[in-house]
């Protein structure tokens, strides 16, 4: 999570010492240096780091927190490492079957506070990555620390098991004081502001034909009412509704306007588009008569004709010649004008 405040100083807290113990990775002691960083813990021992020290990997993983690398000091053994300390505690995550006290980083922060504030030094040992810490350098501490993990699954990381502690300790000393809270609001509202707002707001649902059926309506305003009561509204947050409301009641008068505008618009181009297709139906030109038609009973004629071959006729004959209501006639194409 980031989001530091580089203008906020930082607390100088006097805090438990925190000692590695022949840590593998110099990612590990940035990580947990930086765990250290974030709960205002400065005091760092390293036994015999593996890797040598300084460890350019720690400085990167570190993340900031430098001042707690460079401050770092080193020891060659547990025990001179641990020898100022009146109170050392040892985590780790296996029974060592030894006759001293287990508690958990909760129990363990409250007794540090105590030991510090009589002037006491507290050391907390963190094993091995690989293998924790052994017998004998639990056989060291007062107190074994471990935590309440999945059995199944009990390992930490190095820098996890820090800032486990690390925060328990952090929020014991500090009161469990957060960095910062929700900003100041503004006045509660009047039952005046808040009245006034819920009419608007019905005149509005009113007008949108919301509040139906009718023999409903006084449950639905009970019910609304209620929404905002139980919010315990502002002068701010009744200013913010108020425009809200206000908004879209204009948004839906600006909309009903458009649409009867696209009516109007639409009714008059239909006008218009008839008026025009009216106009042009009365100036059309006529058409040029393509066939005449000329009455023939005489089938023989038509016959006659078409075996002329003349390009100026066409013969059909459509029924019986000899029957009055269906008489033949003979087709003639008109010549082309000039």
């Amino acid at each position: 999570m980031s989001g530091t405040d580089k203008t906020k100083a930082a607390l100088d807290l006097a805090g438990p010492v925190v000692i590695l113990v022949e840590p593998q990775l110099g990612e590990n002691i940035g990580m947990a240096a930086r765990a250290m960083g974030n709960f205002a813990l400065p005091r760092l021992r390293i036994v015999n780091p593996r890797d040598g020290w300084p460890n350019i990997a720690a400085q990167r993983a570190a993340a900031g927190a430098d001042h707690i690398l460079d401050g770092a000091e080193l020891f060659d053994t547990v025990e001179e490492a641990v020898a100022d300390c009146s109170l050392l505690f040892a985590t780790t995550a296996r029974a060592h079957d030894q006759a001293k006290p287990v508690v958990g980083p909760d129990v363990a922060a409250a007794e540090m506070v105590g030991q510090i504030k009589s002037g006491g030094v507290v050391g907390i040992l963190f094993g091995r990555e690989r293998a924790g810490l052994l017998n004998e350098e639990v056989g060291l501490a007062n107190r074994i620390i471990t935590f309440p993990v999945n059995p199944g699954f009990a390992s930490l990381n190095l820098a996890q098991a820090v800032l486990l502690v690390g925060y328990e300790w952090f929020k014991l000393s500090t009161a469990g004081a957060l960095p910062f809270a929700m900003p100041e609001r503004s006045e509660p509202a009047s039952q005046y502001q808040i009245q006034a707002f819920f009419d608007n707001l019905v005149r509005e649902l009113d007008k949108a034909e919301f509040l139906r059926p009718a023999e409903k309506r006084d449950t639905m305003l009970v019910n609304l009412r209620n929404i905002f009561t139980r919010m315990e509204p502002t002068k701010q947050d009744m200013h913010t509704l108020h425009g809200v409301v206000m908004a879209i009641g204009s948004g839906q008068g600006r909309r009903a306007r458009r649409r009867t505008g696209h009516a109007v618009a639409g009714a008059a181009r239909r006008t218009r588009a008839g008026h025009y297709a009216c106009r042009r139906r009365q100036h059309r030109p006529r058409a040029r008569p393509v066939i005449a038609a000329q009455p023939d009973r005489c089938r023989a004629h038509a016959v006659a004709v078409a075996d002329t071959g003349s390009p100026f006729c066409r013969a059909i004959q459509t029924a019986d010649a000899g029957r009055a209501s269906h008489s033949g006639f003979c087709l003639l194409r008109a010549p082309d004008r000039d």
